[in-house]
Parts: C-alpha cells; sequence; structure tokens
C-alpha cells in the first residue's frame, strides 16, 4: 500500500557537511547528479545520521520552493549502499510523523484501527506527543512515535562493534543483506555514558506515568524507514533508554513498529506492522 509521495525528488551527493558556507551542522553542500557542475546548500535536519548524511553519501532531497531559508533544498532520504545492495532509507524525522499519520488513517497501525478521531502534537504532562486521540472503543489514546533509519548486522558502541565485526567476518559475512537489526537510538554522545537522547527518555517516562496513573492507552510506536532488516531492538549503545522501554512496556505502555520503504521516486509503502520487537536481552522474548 502506498502511504505517502515527496513529490519532485532531486539526487546528489553530499561533499561537505557542515557548509562551508554555513557552519550549521544542520547544512550541507550538495553536488546535484542532474548537473555536477551545480553545488546547492541542503538543509540536513538529521544532522549526519550515523553515516546517512555525512561526505560521500547519496542523498534524495525535495526542494524549499523558495521558501525564506539558507537552504534551496531539504536531505529526506538516503541511499545505502552495501556491495552489490543498495536501500532508500527515510532520515528526516518529521518523515515518521507524517508517515504513521497516513498509516493511522488507513488502519496500518496494529490495534489502533478505525479510530474515533485523533490530534496532532498535543501537550500532556510536560511533553508534546505526537497523537493524542480516541480509539475504535472511545478509550483515549497517547502515541509517540520515533523514526528508525539505523541498522546494523550487530547492535552495541562503536568501539565494541568494530572489534566484534573483525573477528567474526565469517560469521557476519553469512547474514543476508535483508536480516539486520532496525534499533534506536544512536548518536553524537560526549561519553559513552551519556543518553544519547534526553528527549526520547523523557517522553518514555512519561508515557510510562500516563499508562499507570490514568485510564489512557500509551503508545510507543517505532517508524522503521528501511526494508533491510528482520527485527528492532531498543539499542544496546544507550542502555539507560533501553531499560526505560522495558520498565514502561512492563507497566502498560505498547511498543509498536510500522516497517516502511521507500523507493527512489520519494515514494512510500507500508511494508509491516509486526516487524519482532527484542525488548529484553534473550531472545526468545520477542514481541
Amino acid at each position: 500500500m502506498e502511504l505517502y509521495r515527496l513529490g519532485e525528488v532531486f539526487t546528489g551527493e553530499i561533499v561537505k557537511r557542515p557548509s562551508k558556507l554555513c557552519k550549521t551542522p544542520y547544512m550541507a553542500d550538495v553536488i546535484l547528479d542532474s548537473d555536477q557542475t551545480r553545488e546547492i546548500m541542503a538543509h540536513s535536519p538529521s544532522l549526519g545520521c550515523c553515516g546517512l548524511a555525512e561526505k560521500g553519501s547519496h542523498v534524495i532531497m525535495t526542494s524549499n520552493d523558495g521558501k525564506n531559508t539558507k537552504s534551496s533544498h531539504a536531505i529526506q532520504l538516503s541511499i545505502y549502499k552495501e556491495d552489490n545492495f543498495k536501500v532508500v532509507v527515510g532520515i528526516n524525522p518529521k518523515l515518521s510523523e507524517t508517515v504513521a499519520e497516513k498509516a493511522l488513517i488507513h488502519n496500518c497501525i496494529a490495534d489502533l484501527k478505525n479510530v474515533q478521531s485523533y490530534q496532532r502534537e498535543k501537550t500532556l504532562l510536560n511533553s508534546r506527543f505526537d497523537f493524542i486521540g480516541v480509539d475504535v472503543n472511545g478509550k483515549d489514546f497517547v502515541m509517540e512515535i520515533k523514526t528508525v533509519p539505523l541498522a546494523d548486522y550487530v547492535d552495541m558502541p562503536k568501539k565494541e562493534k568494530k572489534l566484534y565485526m573483525d573477528s567474526h567476518k565469517e560469521t557476519i559475512d553469512a547474514i543476508p543483506f535483508d536480516k539486520k537489526i532496525a534499533y534506536f537510538p544512536d548518536g553524537y554522545r560526549k561519553k559513552n555514558t551519556d543518553i544519547v537522547s534526553p528527549r526520547a527518555l523523557k517522553h518514555i517516562q512519561e508515557l510510562e506515568e500516563i499508562v499507570t496513573t490514568t485510564d489512557k492507552r500509551a503508545i510507543l510506536c517505532f517508524v522503521i524507514q528501511r526494508s533491510d532488516v528482520d527485527r528492532f531492538q531498543p539499542s544496546n549503545i544507550d542502555p539507560t533508554y533501553r531499560k526505560a522501554v522495558q520498565q514502561a512496556y512492563l507497566s502498560g505502555v505498547e511498543i509498536k513498529t510500522l516497517q516502511v520503504t521507500w523507493n527512489p521516486n520519494g515514494i512510500c509503502y507500508f511494508v509491516r506492522n509486526d516487524l519482532p520487537i527484542h525488548i529484553f536481552s534473550n531472545d526468545d522474548d520477542i514481541m
């Protein structure tokens, strides 16, 4: 099922981020494929997205259509290449919210179909949640969306991962390209013990508070914006967040996945809403 279209798209290669003209890390210089003599400045809302929007990355963009902004384009998707394989990955976090709304309308989110009503970006407690609404049974729900553009054959911090993959090369090489682990979160931290996303941690903690102190449904939905994965897990990279998700789940917060795939023309399709979720360390503990 088609969920969403970006409209006209432009492809190019990032040659520098931050841009040489604007030093904010949210701007990148891109050479357009259609005119390799032309270099434009594009907004990169996901920063470098752990390598998906860095120098050398091939990206898919939309035009800013003359809006009052320093950049002429916005980076929406990245083309990830590995050996002879490639996959288009949604890397703009706002895309997940848009896609989730389309999925909600088309009844593509598990156990949240035929909702009576919903509103976008409403404040409850100390957070602004992506969706607040009433489900088919007349029960109030609160749903937060998290975008998941990242995946790998193992889920561990960068230094440990390199050592592990070097020492287990034959095992890793034997894993099919489309059997990766999708994980959240990851990103820049000053120290390995730092929380990757304080905002994401606050959201899951407040969802737990909502479900334990009210009669509302509290839902955390991870939108996996790539097709080369066969499971999802809260990442081992941030043990504080992982434990918070585990605790919230035990308290009654519903953890869901919505997997979509993008094509090079900027069209998003629904894949599945039942991607296995590994919340706990034991592989037998799968939703």
